[in-house]
């Protein structure tokens, strides 16, 4: 499935069009000096992922030309700086001096991020599983599911809360309560990213 994950180069293009305004390839290769070839490549590129818009203006009496701008997706992709937020609300939520609101914040949050997704436990597990992954992956994350073991595996290969569990590890248990929350299932989390493990790994438990 097609990732909407940005290099490093595409944040820094989308950076210096918004502080343009936007512009036509002729406009953006004499501003940056680099060829109109590298510059629609990386146009194209962005307008597929869809955090470019492409509309079409006219000058006078000469042809008219395309003028690119930021999506709202671009806009807000460049807005997105929300990693220390989550931290900190995380760990306050952590650190909750009340047990029992701590425990009813925790779960409040789970059913929360387990509700975007459309999987239900009335499906067979398998089932299930793809359906879990490819939502997953739709949403930037990459995972596969192993069937070859008596009971199914579910890997993620990229952590998405990276900085949170390098903060508190607290936010792996909670991952797998979302999951076990989706899939209707038990589940246990036999490796992990932050003990240098190559992916996480959630096994389905007996039972």
């Amino acid at each position: 499935m097609k990732s909407t994950a940005l290099e490093p180069a595409d944040k820094q293009f989308l950076e210096e069009l918004h502080r343009l305004g936007g512009g036509s390839v002729q406009e953006l290769c004499a501003q940056w000096g680099v060829t109109a070839t590298a510059v629609r490549q990386r146009l194209n590129r962005l307008q597929t992922l869809g955090f470019v818009t492409r509309t079409q203006e006219r000058i006078g009496r000469g042809r008219p030309h395309h003028r690119y701008r930021l999506s709202e997706t671009g806009l807000k992709e460049l807005g997105d700086n929300y990693a220390e937020l989550a931290v900190i609300l995380f760990r306050e939520m952590q650190e909750f001096p009340d047990p029992a609101v701590r425990t009813q914040l925790r779960q409040r949050v789970r059913d929360a991020l387990a509700s975007r997704f459309r999987t239900t436990p009335a499906e067979p597990l398998p089932e299930r599983l793809q359906k879990f992954r490819d939502e997953l992956e739709e949403r930037g994350y990459r995972v596969d599911v192993d069937f070859s073991r008596e009971l199914p595996v579910l890997r993620e290969h990229n952590c998405p809360y990276t900085d949170l569990a390098n903060e508190d590890r607290g936010i792996c248990e909670l991952e797998q309560g979302v999951f076990e929350r989706v899939l209707g299932v038990g589940m246990k989390l036999t490796r992990c990213c932050q003990d240098d493990q190559p992916c996480c790994e959630f096994s389905i438990t007996p039972g």
